[in-house]
């Protein structure tokens, strides 16, 4: 089994590896630091990650910048940091990647917890995340040869408290291990079109 992880060299993206090593072969993808560099906000970039790759069994991103301002702050350029790393810049994974995934295979990306329970600041992040999940709902029903996929939406990190803990005041947080769980789930598992929440 061949798993391409893009943004692998973060948080999740490394425990997600570390959760599947003895399961696959594992193919690291990210900005740097990788096996293969890839910006998920350029087309091209993704387009030559895949063709240095292969064929794959599994797709894993964990990757999608955001910013977090107020809303009185939030201008068109910043929005489209989100537009175009978490939202555009998986689903483009998913448009181009798609040939180069065997049948039955499967496709997992990420959201999270604020499209669900926002913050101050987090309409950006709200935003993306929510059309991520829409899209793999609608994209579950379409999917060719038997192709899966799923999304991932955890809540803030342990790991990341200390940075990111005060934008998330009364907020339980969750070890990265079970989200790495969560990504294992839908990578071996049945489902498709499904939410995994890490809440």
């Amino acid at each position: 089994m061949r798993i391409l992880v893009v943004g692998a060299t973060g948080t999740i993206g490394k425990a997600v590896v570390e959760e599947m090593k003895d399961r696959a072969e594992i193919i690291c993808a990210s900005r740097s630091k990788a096996d293969i560099k890839v910006d998920i906000t350029s087309v091209e970039s993704i387009k030559q990650m895949f063709k240095e790759v292969g064929e794959i069994d599994a797709l894993v991103s964990a990757a999608g910048g955001v910013h977090y301002t107020s809303l009185e702050t939030l201008t068109p350029e910043l929005n489209q940091i989100a537009v175009q790393s978490k939202l555009l810049g998986q689903i483009n994974l998913v448009l181009l990647g798609l040939p180069y995934i065997k049948d039955n295979g499967s496709i997992t990306l990420i959201t999270g917890v604020l499209m669900d329970d926002p913050i101050k600041t987090g309409a950006s992040a709200a935003m993306a995340n929510g059309g991520v999940h829409a899209f793999v709902k609608a994209a579950a029903i379409d999917m060719p040869r038997g192709i899966r996929i799923n999304s991932v939406s955890p809540t803030i990190l342990e790991e990341s408290f200390e940075d990111y803990g005060s934008m998330f005041e009364g907020f339980e947080p969750v070890p990265v291990k079970r989200v790495a769980l969560a990504y294992k789930k839908s990578i071996l598992g049945a489902h498709t079109g499904k939410t995994f929440y890490v809440y």
